[in-house]
């Protein structure tokens, strides 16, 4: 199947060539950060975390979501879903490796990730987070392939499948409970010490991967005859539905118990994030808009009339995928930090460098999902044909 790779029209091609001009700039960018270190970037003493670990944060939620497909379809035995469960399963794919990218370039240098294997800690969540994330990448590796493969020529997928397909779906759950036990256990920051972390990533994580899902289903279908089929996209948007609307209502609850407990510890986090601290307020306006796109998208999610009319489903969906990233990839890590346990506002700004690198980490995943996407379409043309 990989030969369908190496066959494409010019729009293929010329999409690979830009992937793969911005991965060569973020790796030059990469080596000034090998040799010079983390001080290329915006973090310091006060906040450890940066861009990175909050793009690694909301790519485990996209992988995640994945599972909003794979669990009716092979559960349920949703056929609908028949034409994009493997999408999804390949989106994962792309995901997860943009995670483990994002982990590195946070690492400073690459070597230093081989401390988790030459000494494991099993205490450290962080050694769990590398056992799941791995362990799903290998899932749907094993899972997606196999079972195209099997779709290929026309026989049910093989039976020593089954049992891999078991395990990823809890699996799924298991690698964003994970990441939101690597904030919420630490008692020192407030923001993330809260038992709903974990749902409250799941909820995000149900919204913002299957919004890119369908995104890209409706590409593909402009570009190629593929077409995932109506009741596909209005069963996926539903989910979409009621899983933004969780993720809200999810971070309501947070709010009403920080502020009407009135505990400092947790209401400075919002205030900083909302309405800005001792004059610090660089992520006010990205934190509103987060707001509004998510509020906007709920509004025409829930009316079936505008939910099906597919224009306003795309804009739906982008607003969701904007919104929760800010939400995820911004808010929640700066939020964390900022202001320190003593009160102190240190604000983070990722450098030009640090975004250069994360917009590799960005194009080495699409680069990866357009190649999985392009032999799948090409396999189910064949199967079609």
């Amino acid at each position: 199947m990989l030969e369908n790779a190496l066959k494409g029209n010019k729009g293929y091609w010329t999409l690979i060539i830009v992937l793969l001009v911005i991965m060569g700039v973020a790796g030059l960018c990469y080596l000034k950060q090998f040799t010079f270190g983390l001080g290329i970037t915006g973090m310091s003493r006060d906040v450890s975390w940066g861009f990175y670990i909050a793009q690694f944060t909301f790519l485990v939620g996209v992988a995640a979501g994945g599972v909003m497909v794979a669990l009716p379809y092979y559960l349920h035995n949703y056929k609908a879903f028949g034409k994009i469960t493997i999408l999804g399963e390949f989106l994962a794919i792309a995901s997860v490796s943009m995670c483990l990218l994002f982990i590195l370039a946070d690492l400073g240098q690459v070597q230093r990730a081989l401390n988790v294997l030459l000494h494991p800690t099993p205490h450290s969540v962080l050694f769990w987070d590398m056992i799941v994330l791995n362990g799903y990448l290998f899932l749907n590796i094993i899972v997606g392939w196999n079972v195209l493969e099997a779709e290929r020529n026309s026989v049910p997928p093989p039976q020593w499948i089954k049992p891999f397909i078991y395990i990823s779906i809890p699996w799924a759950f298991g690698i964003h409970t994970v990441t939101a036990y690597l904030f919420c256990g630490l008692p020192g920051r407030h923001y993330w010490l809260t038992a709903i972390l974990a749902p409250r990533f799941l909820a995000s994580a149900f919204a913002a991967g299957p919004s890119l899902l369908l995104l890209l289903c409706f590409i593909i279908r402009k570009v190629t005859n593929f077409d995932p089929g109506k009741q596909a996209i209005q069963a996926l948007a539903k989910i979409i539905t009621y899983a933004i609307i969780a993720n809200v209502f999810f971070f309501l609850c947070e709010v009403f118990v920080a502020f009407y407990s009135n505990i400092p510890g947790h209401t400075v986090h919002l205030k900083y994030l909302f309405v800005g601290l001792h004059g610090h307020g660089v992520l006010v306006p990205w934190m509103w808009a987060s707001v509004i796109f998510m509020t906007v998208a709920i509004i025409l999610l829930v009316n079936p009339v505008t939910r099906q009319n597919e224009s306003i489903l795309m804009v739906s969906c982008i607003l969701i995928f904007i919104g929760t990233w800010i939400d995820k990839g911004l808010g929640m890590i700066s939020g964390g930090f900022v202001p320190s346990p003593l009160h102190h506002v240190n604000e983070y700004v990722p450098t030009i460098l640090e975004i250069i690198i994360s917009l590799g980490v960005w194009a080495t995943g699409f680069f990866i999902l357009t190649i999985l996407f392009k032999i799948a379409i090409s396999v189910e043309q064949e199967v079609e044909a």
